[in-house]
C-alpha cells in the first residue's frame, strides 16, 4: 500500500513541477522529456531483468546444490543462535537462515551480482513460512531492511571510480564509508527491532554486535596499513576467493553426499529464469516512476529546497551539491552512480563534494528497487512498515555520511 502511494506521488509531483516549468519558465520540452523518460525507464527495467536472468540462474542453481547437499542446513545451524534472536518467527535451523547469511555476506563484500539471487532465494523461503501471502511478514521486513541499509565492508566499485577519475588517494573514503554504512545498518536493525518488539539486549546479541564492532575496527586498522593499490588488490582477491570457495564448497559437499550435482544445478537454474521474468513488471513500474520524477525536474527542486532551508538555518551548505546522489540512492543504484560520477567530474574527485558523493553512494542501498524486486518476486502487496524502517536506515546513513565527511575532509 505504501509503495502505491509513493508511486502515485512520483507522477503527481512530476506533473505539477512540469506545469510550473512550462507556465512560468517557458520550458516547452519538459513534457516531451517526461514521456521520453517513461520509454527509456521501461527499456532499462527490461534490460536489467534480462541481465539478471543469467546471474539468477547461476546462483539459484548453486543454491539448489547447497540445499540438497545439506551445506545450507549446516550453515543455518551454525548461525541459528544469532539469527533466531533477530528473526524469532523463523523455526530453528531452517534453511532460510543459511540463505539470508549468504546474501548479507555477499552484500558486505560488495558482490551485488551474487547478493541479489541469494536474497531472492531467501525471500522465496520466507514466503513459504508466511501465513498471509500478500502481506510482508516481520521476518521479511527485517531481512529487507538489513539489505537496504547496505552494510558493505569493501566498497570496491566506489574506489575504482575514484581511481578512474584521478583521485590522488582513491581509498581515502574507505574508513568513512565503512563507518557510515555500519551506522546505517545498526539504526535499521534497532528501528525494526523496536517496531517488531524484538529484544536485542540479551547475551547472544550483545556478544554478536560487540564482535561485529571489533571486526569492523580490525578491518579498518588492517586496510589503513595498506597502500591504495594493495587495498584494491586485496579487496578484489578476498571477494573472489570467498565467492568461488562457496561454489566449489557446495559442489564438493554434493559430491560427498552422492547427489547428481549437475541435475541439481539445472533444477535450481530453471527457477532463476522464472524469477527474472516475474520481477519485470515490478521493476519497470518503480523505474518509470523514478524516471518521471527526475525528468520533470522534481529532484532538482527538492535539492534546491534543502539548500534554501539549510541556508536560512545558518548551516554550512557545502554538502548540498552532493545531495542528488543521496536522494537518488534509495530510488536507483545506477542513477546514484551517475550522480556520484557527475559530482566527481564537476567538482573533482578529491573535492569535498566529490568525496561526500562517494560516501552517499557507499553508505546505503537502493531501498525502493529492493522493495520492488524482492517483494514483487513473491507477490507481496502490503509492505507494512518496511518502507518506513528502510528509509530511516537510509536517513541515518546520509546523516552519518555528512557528519563523517566534515570530520575527515572539511
Amino acid at each position: 500500500m505504501v509503495l502505491n502511494y509513493i508511486w502515485i506521488a512520483f507522477f503527481i509531483v512530476a506533473f505539477v513541477v512540469a506545469l510550473i516549468k512550462l507556465i512560468f519558465f517557458g520550458d516547452v520540452n519538459v513534457f516531451t522529456d517526461i514521456v521520453n523518460s517513461t520509454f527509456a525507464s521501461a527499456k532499462t527495467g527490461f534490460e536489467i531483468s534480462l541481465g539478471l536472468t543469467g546471474v539468477l540462474s547461476l546462483w539459484m542453481g548453486i543454491m539448489k546444490i547447497g540445499e540438497q547437499s545439506g551445506a545450507v542446513n549446516r550453515l543455518a545451524r551454525i548461525l541459528s543462535p544469532v539469527l533466531s534472536k533477530i528473526f524469532p518467527d523463523i523455526p530453528k535451523d531452517h534453511p532460510v537462515m543459511g540463505s539470508m547469511f549468504m546474501n548479507i555476506a555477499a552484500n558486505m563484500l560488495g558482490l551485488d551480482n551474487a547478493a541479489t539471487p541469494m536474497g531472492l532465494k531467501a525471500m522465496e523461503q520466507l514466503q513459504e513460512l508466511n501465513p498471509k501471502k500478500d502481506t510482508a511478514s516481520n521476518s521479511m521486513i527485517m531481512f529487507l531492511v538489513l539489505n537496504t541499509s547496505g552494510l558493505t565492508i569493501i566498497p570496491v566499485s566506489v574506489m575504482v571510480y575514484r581511481a578512474q577519475l584521478g583521485a590522488a588517494q582513491p581509498t581515502d573514503v574507505f574508513v568513512p564509508i565503512l563507518l557510515a554504512t555500519f551506522f546505517s545498518t545498526l539504526v535499521g536493525l534497532l528501528v525494526t527491532s523496536l517496531w517488531q518488539r524484538i529484544n536485542l539486549f540479551n547475551r547472544t546479541m550483545l556478544l554478536f554486535l560487540g564482535g561485529l564492532c571489533a571486526l569492523v575496527a580490525l578491518v579498518i586498522w588492517g586496510f589503513s596499513q595498506m597502500s591504495s593499490e594493495t587495498m584494491n588488490t586485496v579487496s578484489s582477491l578476498v571477494a573472489g576467493i570467498l565467492l568461488f570457495s562457496i561454489i566449489v564448497g557446495f559442489i564438493l559437499a554434493g559430491t560427498i553426499k552422492k547427489i547428481n550435482v549437475y541435475e541439481s544445478f539445472i533444477e535450481g537454474a530453471k527457477g532463476g529464469f522464472t524469477t527474472a521474468v516475474r520481477i519485470i513488471p515490478y521493476l519497470i513500474a518503480i523505474l518509470v516512476g523514478i524516471g518521471v520524477f527526475r525528468a520533470a525536474g522534481a529532484m532538482d527542486a527538492l535539492t534546491q529546497g534543502v539548500a534554501w532551508c539549510a541556508g536560512k538555518c545558518g548551516l554550512n551548505t557545502d554538502f548540498v551539491a552532493a545531495l542528488p546522489t543521496a536522494l537518488m540512492k534509495p530510488l536507483s543504484g545506477s542513477g546514484a552512480r551517475g550522480m556520484m560520477v557527475d559530482a566527481m567530474t564537476t567538482y573533482g574527485a578529491d573535492s569535498f563534494v566529490g568525496r561526500l558523493a562517494c560516501l552517499f553512494q557507499g553508505s546505503t542501498d537502493t531501498t525502493f528497487y529492493i522493495l520492488a524486486v524482492y517483494f514483487g518476486s513473491v507477490g507481496i502487496k502490503k509492505t507494512r512498515h518496511a518502507v518506513a524502517c528502510g528509509l530511516l536506515a537510509d536517513l541515518a546513513g546520509i546523516l552519518a555520511a555528512v557528519f563523517l565527511c566534515y570530520l575527515f575532509f572539511a
